[in-house]
């Protein structure tokens, strides 16, 4: 039982989440625009230090019928580094149509595309960790 982060992996951007097992709800948290791996790792350092978390989620992108992709095989490559480097369990989990359901949800928030883009990485991660609670059964009910 703890804090979990959740990250969307992208080439550009790390949309990042975070949520409590007792409670099985994720929250956006913030995205994550470096250019080096480097730096992105610094960032994330960051966020295990502030935030502690107990595991670490990553959403695995695949094909809509699960076939896997170019996507895939980097997400897979991130999820292997964050855990040796952090010492912490990583687990995938499915995010298959997450980002056009981020974008849906902004939305109805009554943002446009423009205003809702910063935003939509992070409410991707979320979507991702809501999933990964919903799907596994260490949360409490």
């Amino acid at each position: 039982m703890g804090t979990v982060l959740a990250f969307d992996f992208g080439e550009k951007r790390i949309g990042v989440a975070t949520g409590e097992t007792l409670l099985g709800s994720a929250h956006p948290l913030t995205v994550i625009r470096a250019e080096s791996n480097d730096q992105r790792f610094a960032e994330i350092g960051k966020l295990i230090a502030e935030w502690q978390p107990e595991r670490l989620i990553v959403g695995l992108p695949t094909h809509v019928d699960g076939t896997p992709h170019e996507m895939t095989r980097l997400a897979t490559k991130f999820a292997e580094r964050l855990g040796k480097r952090f010492q912490l369990p990583v687990s995938l989990a499915d995010e298959r149509l997450t980002s056009l359901d981020a974008e849906a949800r902004l939305r109805e928030t009554g943002r446009n595309a423009k205003s809702a883009k910063p935003l939509l990485d992070a409410v991707a991660a979320q979507l991702i960790l809501q999933t990964w609670f919903e799907s596994s059964p260490h949360v409490s009910s």
